[in-house]
């Protein structure tokens, strides 16, 4: 691909993402009961189905649904702006480009969910014993916080050579 279209054949990650997320809800949404849960690792981990109005960790849940079209709106800009930032990237950014991808694909499934059926499916259930339990969550919010972390680690990696040189 040429540097005028930076790194935009990383979409293809974003596609996997958004359809992998996609097939999943559909099948978790038409298969399992609200709060239905399914035993995958006993004590660890359950497969489960919850509906989300809010965003991570049902922020803003309990509001009288304008925080659909806040989040919507706020998915849509996100996107756009990854979208840009893939095609302005340069040749040796490949890890930034992979999280970028990530993130964009999992903004693109939530925003799917929140656009069609006001809310976002999730059926991941991590848990400790009955102790203690992660917010449920699904693919889109897996591939968005490993984009995070690449994004993250990409900011600490040791400096690029043209930063040292205007530096001097």
């Amino acid at each position: 691909m040429s540097a005028r279209f930076g790194k935009l054949g990383w979409v293809w990650l974003s596609v996997v993402v958004f359809v992998i997320d996609q097939i999943t809800k559909f099948w978790f949404d038409n298969n399992l009961q609200m709060y239905e849960r399914i035993t995958v690792i006993p004590q660890v981990l359950d497969w489960t189905l919850a509906y989300n109005t809010g965003a991570a960790f049902s922020f803003l849940a309990g509001a009288s649904g304008w925080q659909r079209w806040l989040f919507t709106l706020i998915a849509v800009v996100v996107s756009v702006v990854l979208v840009v930032w893939l095609k302005r990237l340069k040749p040796d950014e490949t890890w930034l480009a992979v999280g970028l991808a990530l993130v964009l694909g999992g903004a693109l499934g939530n925003l799917v969910d929140r656009v069609i059926f006001g809310h976002v499916v999730d059926f991941i259930l991590v848990h400790w014993q009955s102790s203690w339990y992660f917010p449920a969550f699904n693919i889109a919010d897996s591939a968005i916080t490993v984009g995070a972390i690449l994004l993250a680690l990409d900011m600490f990696k040791s400096k690029k050579p043209e930063e040292e040189v205007a530096r001097d």
